[in-house]
């Protein structure tokens, strides 16, 4: 009896895993982290806890629906490249149509609670979202054009945006610089990786830039987009969205990211590739936690002189 439960235990553990590795947490965790980010900046003062809390669920949700449909869709490139031959799809974990299921109940729940307990425009937002990682990125960009990843990264700029949208109601310039400040990020933080996985993208034929362009010149775009992406990050400061703290936070961790993508430009083949993904990682949490600290260093200043 005992060694029947445990079995069963088991199995029930394992068919959990297996779903939660459609979801594809730590992008989910970083979405919801930017996604908070905008909630709190949105807000001179206390963030109403109701859709906060609501809206990290409903994009939580929809950021996970949107990871599983990328399995089912891709789930014929996944086992082709060995970045991702483990996912549950190519191990046969579970059917396709098990997979899909689970997506769209998990993107029904999600506009449901959006609809709910936050608001009209946040749910439509994020279904737009949605729809475009999973549906425009995916199925048609990620396997047509070489700048798949510029236009498909408006879909992953959007958290920042819609978690300001769950708090105001409203999309307004400052969201919109959020946007655009991940929006930008996002060819040069994918592009590190596409570089080192090249092999696999070609063998699954899929046209990311090392593939269709070569190294040298996906190196040159990573560049100039990481002193765009510099450009970029100081409209915040010049629109007197943000202050000192974020400039000096801004400005270190740009010329951190240039370093890094001038190290990859002028290094053999993939060999500086990683460290520059792996910084692009550590330089949207930072940039954020700097967004944050700034934020509340100004509140209290204007509270307490």
């Amino acid at each position: 009896m005992i060694g029947t439960m445990t079995s069963t235990n088991t199995s029930v553990f394992e068919k959990m895993n297996h779903y939660l590795g459609l979801c594809k947490l730590k992008v989910v965790a970083l979405i919801l982290f930017t996604a908070f980010v905008g909630m709190l900046l949105s807000s001179q003062g206390w963030v109403p806890l109701q859709p906060l809390i609501a809206g990290l669920v409903g994009i939580g949700l929809a950021a996970a629906a949107g990871a599983a449909l990328n399995h089912v869709v891709d789930s014929r490139i996944d086992a082709i490249m060995d970045r991702t031959s483990d996912r549950p799809l190519p191990q046969h974990d579970m059917t396709e149509g098990k997979a899909l299921v689970f997506a769209l109940s998990l993107a029904v729940i999600s506009m449901g609670v959006l609809l709910l307990w936050v608001n009209t425009l946040t749910a439509v937002l994020t279904f737009i979202a949605l729809i475009g990682y999973a549906v425009i990125y995916t199925m048609f960009l990620k396997r047509s054009t070489p700048q798949n990843i510029v236009w498909g990264g408006a879909a992953g700029a959007a958290p920042p945006l819609l978690g300001w949208v769950a708090i105001t109601g409203e999309v307004n310039q400052e969201a919109l610089l959020l946007f655009l400040i991940i929006f930008v990020w996002t060819p040069p933080h994918f592009w590190a990786l596409a570089i080192k996985r090249r092999a696999e993208y070609a063998k699954a034929n899929v046209p990311m830039l090392p593939v269709t362009h070569g190294v040298e010149y996906t190196k040159l775009h990573i560049l100039l987009y990481t002193v765009l992406l510099m450009s970029v990050t100081l409209l915040p400061f010049l629109t007197s969205m943000s202050g000192v703290i974020y400039l000096v936070g801004a400005m270190t961790l740009g010329f951190g990211f240039i370093y890094h993508a001038f190290q990859l430009y002028t290094s053999e083949g993939d060999a500086h590739s990683m460290k520059t993904f792996g910084y692009s990682i550590f330089y949207l949490s930072l940039l954020f936690g700097f967004f944050l600290l700034d934020h509340y260093a100004r509140i209290l200043f204007r509270i307490f002189l």
